[in-house]
């Protein structure tokens, strides 16, 4: 191999470079990211433990009487909702295929189950296991904000209370640590009640009127929760995917840079033997 040989080496060096700078820059972006959206997600963390506490606390208190189509489990004949997280962009590994995956191992039966996704790459990865979307919502910030929570949960709450489902679920990945991420799917409602009182309280103006608002209130924080695990996981998985492209950047270049050396030297000593050849056949 020639000169032309090594153009085309220092042709490919040149490629390498310029994907090692991009993925490079993406790693620090995601990096950004993730720190912002961690806080993000530990501040919400307090405020929804909260809000669930106070939650199971009144459901407590309901009579055994007391009848509502958040506490009804017994709407099995009716198909259920599925409210999907994935990432509005790619080059994040495995983190939509894993959720779509998980979904796809749960339900058996999907002419049973509508499927709402929240981010665009979702769509794909769920056309792919065949599962018709019913909504999408696309173009979610990096810290969802109530806006975005309210109009899902509007729309699931419009469904359900219109007996067009029976069960509201949601489909995330839940941030545990920076190398441990798990698929979670967990029913939005109906509750189950759960009557284990510990505690009396004294409740102004009145329980149910109180637990509406607090179920209201606790709801969306579950939605938003659920979307702030789900972007620290893809921030985090966007950062480990781009870690990996540029240190495989590295490593090509290595090959490289130690294949045009060893060309570069053939040469080198190829013109030397041809020198000295020839001035051996000069005497």
């Amino acid at each position: 191999m020639g000169a032309a040989g090594l153009i085309d080496i220092k042709r490919r060096i040149k490629s390498v470079e310029s994907t090692r700078k991009i993925t490079k820059a993406m790693n620090l972006v995601a990096t950004s990211k993730l720190r912002k959206a961690r806080k993000e997600l530990n501040d919400n963390e307090e405020y929804y433990k909260l809000s669930e506490e106070i939650v199971f606390n009144l459901m407590s208190a309901l009579p055994e009487s007391y009848e509502s189509s958040f506490f009804n489990t017994n709407s099995n004949d009716l198909d259920k909702l599925y409210i999907v997280m994935a990432s509005d962009t790619g080059l994040c590994g495995g983190f939509n295929g894993n959720v779509a995956s998980s979904l796809n191992d749960l339900i058996k039966d999907k002419s049973s189950a509508r499927i709402v996704v929240v981010g665009a790459k979702g769509i794909s990865y769920m056309r792919k296991y065949g599962f018709d979307t019913i909504k999408e919502y696309v173009e979610i910030p990096d810290i969802p904000t109530i806006k975005e929570v309210r109009s899902i949960y509007d729309d699931a709450l419009f469904m359900f209370n219109n007996k067009e489902v029976g069960e509201v679920n949601i489909v995330f990945t839940e941030f545990k640590s920076p190398i441990k991420q798990e698929v979670r799917i967990e029913r939005l409602f109906p509750l189950e009640i759960k009557r284990d009182k510990l505690e009396q309280f004294l409740i102004e103006p009145n329980l149910e009127e109180v637990l509406n608002s607090s179920l209201d209130i606790y709801f969306k924080c579950k939605i938003r929760r659920a979307m702030l695990h789900s972007k620290v996981s893809e921030q985090n998985a966007r950062m480990t995917a781009m870690d990996g492209a540029t240190q495989n950047a590295n490593d090509i270049l290595q090959g490289l840079n130690l294949k045009y050396n060893r060309i570069r030297q053939g040469m080198i000593t190829q013109e030397i033997s041809e020198i000295v050849g020839g001035a051996e056949a000069q005497k």
